[in-house]
């Protein structure tokens, strides 16, 4: 049984594998697509994915985090001009993207032993793929410091919303000046019986 055996071992030791990964890995990098078997093809793309990320994350760092960055790919791939080639060409290609950099296409089975075949290719490099689909609009999620600012706008225009209404009070004033007269017969009348109470 194979209960929670997630690596595809791919039929080799550990060390033949690594190293066969690895020279698939630079040859992608170089020519940006390779034909494989599909099952290698799974395994390159966990292998090369987070390496690409590591070469992307390059431009947003510091010069050290890059340099740690570069040791790391090179301790995985072993191969000079394949890393300059993965920190220049390619990380500038896939800047944008956020993860997904390789694709995997069905090519049926081989002649020989009936092996499902595949290849695998970079994303970004295939103009002929991309060039129907327009560039998909950029979605970040708003930052939690923006949040306050949008709910601030709907107060704002309820506070605008009486003030609007003032004119239709003013034109009622004569109406509210009637009121203090009625009020001081009434505080005159109250003062008449006070005095009429006093005066008995």
């Amino acid at each position: 049984m194979r209960h929670g055996k997630k690596i595809n071992h791919l039929g080799r030791k550990t060390a033949h594998r690594k190293a066969m990964l690895a020279n698939m890995a630079c040859s992608l990098i170089e020519h940006k697509r390779i034909n494989t078997t599909l099952a290698k093809a799974k395994a390159l793309k966990v292998f090369v994915e987070p390496l690409i990320t590591k070469a992307k994350a390059e431009n947003n760092q510091s010069i050290e985090k890059g340099t740690h960055n570069r040791r790391i790919v090179f301790s995985q791939l072993r191969d000079k001009e394949t890393i300059t080639e993965l920190f220049s060409t390619v990380s500038e290609k896939v800047g944008d993207r956020p993860g997904g950099y390789t694709r995997i296409i069905k090519l049926g089975n081989r002649m020989g032993d009936n092996a499902d075949m595949a290849m695998i290719e970079l994303v970004d490099f295939n103009e002929l793929y991309n060039a129907d689909k327009p560039k998909a609009k950029k979605t970040r999620r708003k930052k939690k410091a923006d949040a306050p600012a949008v709910t601030a706008a709907p107060a704002a225009a309820v506070v605008e919303a009486p003030v609007e209404e003032t004119p239709a009070v003013e034109a009622e004033a004569p109406l509210v000046e009637e009121t203090p007269a009625a009020e001081e017969a009434q505080d005159n009348s109250a003062e008449e019986q006070e005095s009429k109470g006093q005066d008995a």
